[in-house]
Order: structure tokens, then C-alpha cells, then sequence
């Protein structure tokens, strides 16, 4: 959304754009969380036999199934009340979503590469954000999109890095695994491609200058990830892994102001 608002978006009044934003964060808020408890019936089995996922309510007994997938019906509900607020395009795009939301899961098991799948899914407000607010399908979202999907899989590869040593007693696929002791090397490759295509994005939809600088800020914080990154310490990748919410909010607050200015 905030991309779209530095190109043929100016149109639109700030009320309809907060309307939007607080619109699209609570989707976001239900529909993760959907897609999370889908994640957990789908993974009961394996959150059992891993040390930090064992304590999580399906597992732990503390939630039934049945508990679950009434919780997940209406998620999905709230979701769904919300989606029906946007345009034809983004109704459209928001229910082809739930493709990459259904398939996730099941990827961990069959390919090295569920990160990508995870960015599919994750990525998808690229899409959805630039239609609502243009009422278009054009090229600048499909670059914001693909590094989108760049960056998840290297803030997804950091958090896998937890679970390494249980995901290969389990069977469990991960980037994480592939990458091994390269993991450093991959995930700084994937950042910077991510940066790339971003600031790609960004001359297309053509962003003024805050936009660049929240970039060039973003990319410090990302830096700074890779600097303190440590494969072996779990915590410390958590940390790191959590981290990437604010190099989202640098990027959207850098987006934000060019619109503005």
C-alpha cells in the first residue's frame, strides 16, 4: 500500500488510505493466525517429536483438534468480512491466497525449499496492497512481491536454524539444512537481491528519495542480522528472526514519508 501511494494512488484521501492500513492489519492479523493453527493440525505429529514446538497447545494436549478447527472456521470468517471490504481484484487475489496458505505446511516434508512456499504465502500483501489502493495489476507490485518472497526465506532460514539438529533426527526439510555451514553466505545473498528488487519496485512505482533512504537504512539492519548471526546459538536466531519486523516497518515508514512529501 505504501508503494502504491507514491504512484497513481495520490488520488486517494489519507482517511480512506488509514481506513485501508487498519483494514489490511487486521487481515493480516486474522489470517495469519488462521494460517498458523492450519499450520499446527497439520504438524501436530512433528510438533511432538521437537523440543521447542512440543509445548504448543495441539501437542501439549492443552487444545483439541476439534477446539482448533473451530478456532481456524473463525479466523477464517473474520478474514473473509474483511476481504469483502476490498475491491473485485484484490477479493480475487486475497481468496487465490489461500492456495499458497494450503500447501505450506505439507512442503517441509517432500522439498528442501518450504521457505519458499512460506514466502509465497507471506508475500502476498505485495499483491493485494498495490491492487486495492490502484485498482491495477501492474509491474511494480510482481518486483515487490518477488523480493518479498527473497527476504522470507532469509529471516525464515535464521529462525530455522533453532530446530536444525531436531528437524534432521525427524526428517523435517529446511533451508536451513541445504544452506548448512554456507547458511551465513545464502542468507546475505537473499538479502541482497531482496534490496535489489526492492529498490527496483521503488523507481518503478517512482518513489522520492525518503523512500531510498529507508532502504539504505534497512539494509544496515540487515547487515547488523548477519553480523551477530550465530548457527549455533538458538536464542540468538529468534532474536534475529523477530528482528525483521522492524526492518519492515524502516522500509514502510521510508515508503510513507516519500508519499507524503
Amino acid at each position: 500500500m505504501a508503494l502504491a501511494a507514491n504512484h497513481g494512488a495520490q488520488d486517494i484521501p489519507w482517511s480512506k488510505t488509514l481506513l485501508f492500513l487498519a483494514l489490511f492489519m487486521a487481515g493480516a492479523f486474522a489470517m495469519r493466525g488462521a494460517g498458523c493453527t492450519y499450520n499446527d493440525l497439520v504438524d501436530e505429529d512433528i510438533d511432538d517429536k521437537i523440543a521447542r514446538t512440543r509445548s504448543r497447545p495441539l501437542p501439549s494436549g492443552r487444545v483439541t483438534r476439534k477446539q482448533a478447527r473451530i478456532f481456524l472456521l473463525l479466523q477464517l470468517l473474520l478474514g473473509l468480512v474483511i476481504l469483502l471490504q476490498f475491491n473485485w481484484t484484490s477479493i480475487a487475489l486475497g481468496c487465490l491466497s489461500l492456495v499458497t496458505v494450503a500447501v505450506y505446511p505439507f512442503m517441509k516434508r517432500i522439498t528442501w525449499w518450504p521457505q519458499l512456499f512460506l514466502g509465497f504465502a507471506f508475500s502476498w500483501g505485495a499483491l493485494m496492497g498495490w491492487t486495492e489502493m490502484t485498482g491495477e495489476i501492474a509491474l511494480p507490485m510482481f518486483v515487490l512481491y518477488a523480493g518479498s518472497i527473497l527476504w522470507v526465506i532469509g529471516y525464515d532460514t535464521i529462525y530455522a536454524l533453532q530446530d536444525i539438529e531436531d528437524d534432521a533426527l525427524v526428517g523435517v526439510k529446511s533451508t536451513a539444512r541445504l544452506f548448512g555451514e554456507k547458511a551465513r553466505s545464502a542468507i546475505a545473498a537473499l538479502y541482497a537481491a531482496a534490496l535489489a528488487l526492492f529498490a527496483i519496485a521503488f523507481t518503478l512505482a517512482g518513489a522520492a528519495w525518503p523512500a531510498y533512504a529507508g532502504l539504505a537504512i534497512g539494509m544496515v539492519q540487515m547487515g547488523w542480522q548477519l553480523w551477530r548471526l550465530d548457527m549455533a546459538d538458538p536464542v540468538l536466531a529468534l532474536k534475529l528472526f523477530k528482528s525483521n519486523s522492524m526492518f519492515g516497518w524502516i522500509i514502510f515508514a521510508g515508503l510513507m514519508l516519500a508519499a507524503i512529501l
